[in-house]
């Protein structure tokens, strides 16, 4: 049973997707802020289906420390669920994603319309100081920037490689921290397909102030993500 839920769940994801990825292909020619909002729907939906076909409930906690203006936002990453449930939940959100996803037909081109952040992992310094000088700019507009700072997704209960780039967006931008913690990766694995039934928890957690030297900003980011993501895990 848990296959066959599983699999239509995926069948319902891409069908349902699909349907959206060409029905707001009109926003292309309106405001940005359209094009954000109309991901809030597309996650809101797949969020619905998740609970409906798999018995997966996605809890949000935190919701005080959601920030509505500037702000860096640094997730756990487990799987593909933690990048669109932010959609649904953060006024204006940006992301840090790789260049080559903004090759792919439709995602890419409303990824450049919605001004997300690509970023070429080979690039290195150079990356860096783009990334750095782009998310300046998104700043300026009030918007909230997601990095994960693992850089990819990982296993639950295992402390990820935290990366250098959101230490260099805390120092140049001088703004709050916002880390947020889950267990989505007990209910909706890094790879496969299995839906395991449960509760998803999404955890934004205080914010760290500006100003931290590096090590101390890193040491508690990690501390505070690693934490509160153990503490979700079943017994």
């Amino acid at each position: 049973m848990l296959t066959i839920r599983s699999l239509l769940y995926v069948a319902l994801f891409y069908i349902w997707s699909v349907f959206w990825v060409l029905l707001i292909s009109p926003l292309m020619l309106g405001p940005r802020r359209w094009m954000v909002n109309s991901w809030r729907i597309w996650s809101a939906v797949l969020m619905g289906l998740l609970w409906l076909v798999c018995g997966v409930k996605v809890e949000l906690r935190g919701k005080q420390f959601i920030p509505k203006g500037a702000a860096l936002i640094a997730p756990k990453h487990h799987c593909m669920l933690d990048v669109f449930a932010q959609f649904a939940w953060l006024p204006d959100s940006c992301f840090v994603t790789k260049k080559e996803l903004m090759w792919i037909p439709f995602f890419g081109w409303y990824a450049w319309k919605a001004r997300m952040i690509a970023v070429d992992r080979a690039g290195q310094a150079t990356a860096l100081r783009k990334m750095v000088a782009e998310a300046k700019v998104r700043f300026a507009g009030g918007r909230q920037l997601v990095i994960f700072p693992e850089g990819t997704r990982g296993e639950p209960g295992v402390p990820g490689d935290y990366k250098p780039g959101i230490a260099a967006l805390y120092r140049e931008l001088d703004v709050e921290v916002v880390p947020m913690a889950t267990n989505a990766g007990v209910h909706w694995p890094a790879h496969g397909f299995k839906r395991r039934p449960g509760t998803i928890v999404y955890e934004y957690l205080e914010p760290i102030p500006p100003g931290l030297k590096r090590a101390e900003f890193m040491r508690i980011l990690q501390e505070r993500i690693e934490t509160a993501s153990m503490a979700l895990l079943p017994l």
